[in-house]
């Protein structure tokens, strides 16, 4: 009858999903938990599958912290390319990075990377590094985009556009979690359109 091919494709497709699934629901818990406030017995009840099925694709929790900042560093990165190819000057693009920290906000979520460096201390090395690659590699972005805007004059600041970069990562990084803290993004958006509006 062709039952068992059917079901047979349909597991072999489960299976090649779960990964996905299973990075999606540890997202989720970093951003909303922290990454000590889950357990793989938190994903496997979520999922409805064992944990032996996690350890399978995730044989620690530090591989999943690793690929986890892969995926969302990656995401980041698109949006940022995209804001890059739009035809905007440095202060547009500014608000534009700030945007995709509303849209986190929105979601009830915090920046991935963000709750991972609160607890950094108890991270695996791997995961530590992929904390601080993310994070140069957004200091990295702003760098440019400062250093353009104020060749055009678009922007003006004192001092190297690497510890401006630094003090907007970092300032928006704590007005995130002080705008969870009220709930009110408002909060944040008005940290961040003050920050952009001074330079």
């Amino acid at each position: 009858m062709g039952s068992n091919a059917a079901m047979a494709r349909t597991s072999a497709t489960a299976t090649a999903d779960t990964p996905q699934r299973v990075l999606d629901v540890a997202e989720r818990l970093v951003q909303t938990r922290g990454f000590n406030g889950f357990s793989y017995a938190d994903i496997a009840e979520v999922l409805g599958i064992t944990k032996a099925s996690l350890h399978y694709h995730f044989p620690t929790k530090a591989e999943l912290g690793r690929r986890l900042i892969e995926r969302y560093e990656s995401r980041v990165l698109e949006a940022l390319a995209a804001i890059d190819r739009a035809e905007v000057d440095a202060r547009e693009k500014l608000r534009r990075y700030a945007a995709i920290y509303v849209e986190v906000l929105r979601a009830n979520r915090m920046c991935l990377c963000g709750m991972l460096a609160s607890d950094y201390a108890t991270l695996a090395k791997p995961v530590k590094d992929g904390v601080k690659r993310f994070f140069d590699r957004n200091e990295a972005w702003l760098v440019g985009v400062l250093d353009a805007g104020r060749k055009a004059r678009t922007l003006r600041f004192s001092g190297a556009p690497a510890v401006v970069a630094q003090t907007l990562v970092g300032s928006l990084e704590g007005a995130m979690m002080l705008a969870r803290s009220y709930g009110d993004v408002a909060r944040f958006e008005a940290v961040a359109e003050r920050l952009i509006a001074e330079l």
